[in-house]
């Protein structure tokens, strides 16, 4: 590749440095740079605790949201890593691939690696698919938004048209248009402005458009949000909402995410009984906040209910003593 090819590029992406993506849509384009995005928020979803320097976590979490595994390795040279690959020839009980074939042809090691046995692999979910197909589908659907948004958008622009049947009718037509966009209100006096010669063709409001199209796009992000465990509501109602309806769809918010982090914790407590390492995750930023938020909640329920079986409790304590005394 030549120099001038490659001066400039960012990393491995050269879609990015397409300046020209939006003014002429490149769905591919528009889709990469979507998937990239959401990625980069992803990191932030988990933290790690004390990884080795061999091992910093913005790779970690890009094999699994990406691949859907990786595989922590002591290369030959001492050092931990994480590597991608494949699984493949012997399975378990439960058919699941022992050997783990390395795709890393910079890192100077062995090819194939047995699974619990020199290796660990780690799963991003129990179906180690990664977040790409998920990924993929939403910010699909997202480019073809904003396209059709962007179109009705620029008809937006036009509420009418101007159709002249000869010469002199277009010019006066365009010193009017002209003079209207200058902020001059202006007169033509041509006898022929007023005729047959000029036609004038009345657009359809877009108003109704461009607002179904918003809220369809809102939906498509809040959709993607929910199942990647951040609360986004999306409001087809048109109207305010309360905080009972803002909260209806928190239960969905959590299988996925939890499975996620529940996959890493197992992975991360294999390898450090393999390589003799204190590596712990979690949840983090927004993610993290969500969790205690939640459970702040859960705590006050329970107190509630303490304090009402306490309630209870004293009201028979009373009850009983009445009962006594009568007696």
């Amino acid at each position: 590749m030549a120099e001038n090819e490659t001066k400039g590029n960012l990393f491995w992406y050269p879609a990015l440095n397409y300046k020209d993506m939006f003014e002429k849509p490149d769905k591919g384009a528009m889709l990469q740079s979507y998937v990239r995005y959401f990625l980069a928020r992803l990191q932030s979803m988990f933290k790690y605790e004390n990884l080795p320097d061999t091992i910093p976590q913005k790779w970690l979490e890009n094999y699994l949201l990406c691949n859907g595994n990786c595989a922590i390795i002591r290369a030959e040279n001492g050092g931990i890593y994480a590597v991608t690959g494949g699984l493949g020839g012997e399975c378990d009980e439960y058919y699941v691939p022992k050997i783990y074939t390395v795709a890393n042809p910079h890192l100077k090691t062995k090819m194939t690696y047995t699974r619990d046995v020199d290796c660990v692999v780690l799963f991003n979910d129990v179906y180690a698919q990664g977040l790409l197909p998920m990924l993929h589908k939403y910010c699909m659907q997202l480019v073809e938004s904003d396209i059709t948004l962007n179109i009705a958008d620029i008809l937006a622009r036009a509420s009418f048209i101007l159709s002249a049947s000869d010469d002199k009718t277009k010019a006066s037509a365009d010193l009017f248009m002209k003079r209207l966009f200058d902020g001059n209100m202006s007169v033509i006096s041509e006898k022929s402005f007023t005729e047959n010669s000029l036609h004038i063709a009345q657009f359809k409001e877009v108003s109704d458009t461009l607002t179904n199209l918003i809220e369809y796009h809102q939906y498509l992000k809040a959709s993607l949000y929910n199942d990647l465990g951040l609360n986004s509501n999306y409001n087809m109602k048109r109207e305010s909402i309360n905080s009972n309806e803002s909260q209806l769809n928190d239960d969905m918010l959590h299988p996925l995410i939890d499975d996620m982090l529940q996959c890493r914790k197992e992975g991360i407590e294999k390898v450090n009984k393999m390589f003799g390492l204190n590596i712990s995750v979690e949840f983090d930023s927004a993610w993290m906040a969500n969790e205690i938020e939640e459970q702040v909640i859960v705590d006050s329920i329970d107190n509630d209910v303490d304090d009402n079986n306490d309630d209870n409790n004293d009201e028979g304590s009373e009850n009983n003593d009445g009962n006594e005394e009568v007696d």
